[in-house]
């Protein structure tokens, strides 16, 4: 009894580039930015972290629910005359991250802190509308 596989060149080439996610023009080193949310009692707060961001190249966005963090993270030049760069491994360039709550925030209340390099955000839930019962006459 023989054990003969027949095995098609093309089948690895082929699933190789179907499984794997291609990507077009999209920068491989682009700062993430990473989020904890924490939801205590009548507020939420988030702890992002932005190391290396200046204060003031950071924005937050509120809408209803949704919150959206954007950063800049720029590469300031510092080179020195006969000094060369042999091996730069920090990332530059913008980031942005937005996630949704589950409740809609009261942005009138919302309060930012930047201290070493993590943003925190303390965002107050709205009160809920009181439903009314109506007398009918």
């Amino acid at each position: 009894m023989s054990n003969l596989i027949r095995k098609d060149p093309f089948d690895d080439l082929f699933r190789g580039f179907f499984v794997r996610p291609v990507e077009f023009n999209e920068p491989k080193d682009v700062p993430s930015i990473k989020v904890d949310v924490k939801e205590q009692g009548e507020q939420y707060v988030v702890h992002a972290e932005l190391p290396g961001v200046k204060k003031e190249d950071i924005h937050v966005h509120i809408d209803g629910a949704v919150v959206s963090i954007s950063a800049e993270l720029k590469q300031e030049k510092e080179e020195k005359e006969g000094e060369r760069v042999l091996r730069r491994e920090r990332t530059f360039g913008k980031s942005s991250r937005s996630f949704q709550l589950g409740q809609d925030i009261d942005e009138s209340k919302a309060v930012a802190r930047f201290t070493d390099g993590v943003l925190e955000l303390t965002l107050p839930k709205k009160t809920a509308n009181q439903s009314k019962r109506l007398a009918i006459q």
